[in-house]
């Protein structure tokens, strides 16, 4: 028995297992009544419905996560990756070509798989519960442009990855890495004005009552600001999000015009000081610096791979090559990404209570962010009471019933 095959089949196994077993955990988990602390703003009507998305969440996830499962396993174990690469190798084009002929195919034939599920989730799932906004040319149009930006970004940067591979030797992993942080960190740079844009409408917020508490507070923490826009949320759905884009002096906070429509002017200020929280707390750095270290031990450990007969052999390919390789890590790689994942969303969890308390601090009303988190749990039907396993696995945040009542210890 090939171990390389074993390893991988029984980490996606594992993995689906896991989400099976959150899932069962999570529906028990849930209460009759909403915890006291939200029961302003959740009544009998809001909860029952609120714990109706969360089953039928839940329950789409896994149908997703069986299908996923299944057709993985069903690729491997039946010779699909082999099948692929003869009918690549076929076209007898570059070797750079064919690379790309053959992760693209795959990408494209997972993107079609993926479509009636995402067009599922969002006509039919999230419009029973009264969220969806999208209409079918949005949906369309979002993911063509999804998909161009994907073969241009994505294909510039496996173009690099497999000529480095290919042509520089036992260092080859080092420029991968240095190529694969540079096109992030410039993405990082052009999206609030290039990429953003192609998705959604960013109108500066007008001269008023909000533009100035916003300024005001950003000023009183030092904290620089290149501009406050209002993007078109409402377009695609009626839930709420505010966020930053760009770093350095091309920061910009990104509120959803629903957001700006549900909450109070102070409550809006808690959330800004809430995401000011992060990059004054260093937390923003650390998770670029760890993503940095993160995706070159990542180049590093598959550099060890590529090379490996064994790997290949578990996917039943007669020919070695540089792009199959890069597929079958990914895959190996799984096991050990569900353990960074987990580590990942912890350190997360934590700082988004470090957030809070800074927001708490600085606006020196700790109420008016917990009465923020409690509207954006109620209108976005948030599952008050998740299974610790399922907050473990998947949580980047703290459940909102934490947040609210450490917000809670810290006012009294």
């Amino acid at each position: 028995m090939n171990i390389y095959l074993v390893v991988i089949i029984a980490s996606l196994v594992i993995s689906w297992l896991l989400g099976v077993a959150s899932d069962l955990y999570n529906a028990r988990a849930m209460t009759p009544s909403p915890p006291q602390e939200f029961r302003d703003v959740f009544d009998e009507e809001t909860y029952r419905k609120s714990q109706e998305y969360t089953r039928a969440s839940m329950k789409f996830s896994s149908m997703t996560d069986t299908f996923n499962t299944v057709i993985t396993l069903v690729v491997i174990t039946t010779g699909g990756f082999q099948l692929l690469d003869r009918m690549v190798r076929s076209l007898e084009l570059s070797a750079l070509s064919t690379g790309l002929t053959y992760i693209g195919t795959l990408g494209l034939l997972s993107g079609i798989m993926s479509l009636p599920f995402e067009a599922y989730h969002t006509f039919v799932l999230e419009k029973k519960f009264g969220f969806n906004t999208t209409s079918v040319a949005t949906f369309v149009t979002d993911r063509l442009k999804g998909l161009m930006l994907t073969g241009l970004i994505g294909g510039i940067l496996l173009v690099a990855i497999l000529f480095f591979l290919r042509e520089t030797g036992a260092y080859a992993w080092l420029y991968c890495w240095a190529v694969a942080v540079s096109i992030s960190l410039g993405l990082t740079y052009i999206a609030p004005t290039w990429i953003l844009p192609l998705f959604n409408k960013f109108t500066p917020l007008e001269q008023g009552e909000l533009r100035t508490a916003l300024e005001s507070y950003a000023n009183s923490t030092g904290f620089e600001l290149s501009g406050i826009f209002v993007i078109d949320g409402s377009k695609r759905s009626t839930k709420s999000n505010a966020f930053f884009t760009g770093f350095g002096k091309r920061r910009r906070i990104a509120l959803f015009d629903t957001l700006i429509k549900e909450m109070t002017v102070n409550e809006i200020v808690a959330v800004l000081a809430h995401e000011v929280g992060h990059a004054k707390l260093g937390h923003i750095k650390k998770r670029l610096f760890t993503g940095i270290l993160k995706t070159g031990a990542i180049f590093y450990l598959m550099s060890l791979f590529l090379d490996s007969r064994p790997l290949f052999d578990a996917f039943g390919m007669e020919h070695m090559s540089i792009y199959a390789g890069l597929v079958f890590f990914v895959l190996l790689y799984t096991p050990l990404s569900l353990v960074l994942s987990v580590i990942s969303n912890r350190v997360s969890r934590t700082h988004e209570y470090e957030a809070d308390a800074f927001s708490a601090t600085t606006t020196g009303r700790p109420d008016t962010m917990i009465s923020a988190l409690k509207k954006l749990s109620a209108s976005n039907l948030s599952n008050l009471t998740p299974h610790p396993l399922t907050v473990w696995l998947g949580y980047s945040h703290p459940p909102v019933l934490d947040r609210v009542r450490a917000l809670d210890t810290r006012h009294k």
